[in-house]
C-alpha cells in the first residue's frame, strides 16, 4: 500500500521553491563577457595608446641625437682645424728643413710642387669615385 505522502513526492518533477513558470532556457548564467564591439573598442585604444608611446619614444630618440650629433660636429670641425695645423706645420718644417740644402726659394718651389701634384692625384681619385656614382644613377645601361 502507498501512503499519500509516497504518492505526492511520486508526482513530484521538482524542487518545491521554485515559481510555476520556471524555465531553465531562460536562465541566465552570468555576464557573457565584453561584446566585439567592446574588444573592438578595447583594441583601438590600445592602438592609440601604443602610437602615442611610439611617437614619444621617437621623438625623445630624436632629440637624443640631435644632441649627440652636434656634439660630433663639434669634435669633428676641431678635428679637421687640428690636422690643418698639423699639415701647415709639416709644410713649413719641409721647407726649413730643405732650405740648407736647395735655398729658401727652391725648398719653397720643391715643397709646393709636391703638395700640387698631391693634390692633382687627390682631384682625379676624386673625379673617378663621382664618376662612378654618376654611372650607377644613369639610366643607359652600356655593360
Amino acid at each position: 500500500m502507498v501512503d499519500s505522502e509516497t504518492q505526492d513526492r511520486a508526482d513530484y518533477e521538482g524542487p518545491l521553491d521554485l515559481p510555476d513558470d520556471y524555465e531553465p532556457e531562460a536562465e541566465d548564467h552570468g555576464d557573457p563577457g565584453p561584446s566585439l564591439t567592446d574588444d573592438l573598442v578595447a583594441l583601438l585604444e590600445d592602438g592609440k595608446t601604443y602610437a602615442e608611446a611610439e611617437v614619444a619614444y621617437q621623438k625623445s630618440r630624436a632629440g637624443f641625437t640631435a644632441n649627440r650629433l652636434k656634439g660630433a660636429i663639434a669634435f669633428g670641425l676641431g678635428a679637421f682645424g687640428v690636422f690643418h695645423l698639423a699639415l701647415i706645420a709639416l709644410t713649413v718644417g719641409a721647407v726649413i728643413a730643405l732650405m740648407p740644402l736647395l735655398g729658401p726659394w727652391g725648398a719653397t718651389a720643391l715643397v709646393t710642387v709636391i703638395l700640387i701634384l698631391t693634390g692633382v692625384i687627390m682631384l682625379r681619385l676624386l673625379k673617378g669615385r663621382i664618376d662612378d656614382i654618376r654611372d650607377a644613377f644613369s639610366d643607359s645601361n652600356d655593360e
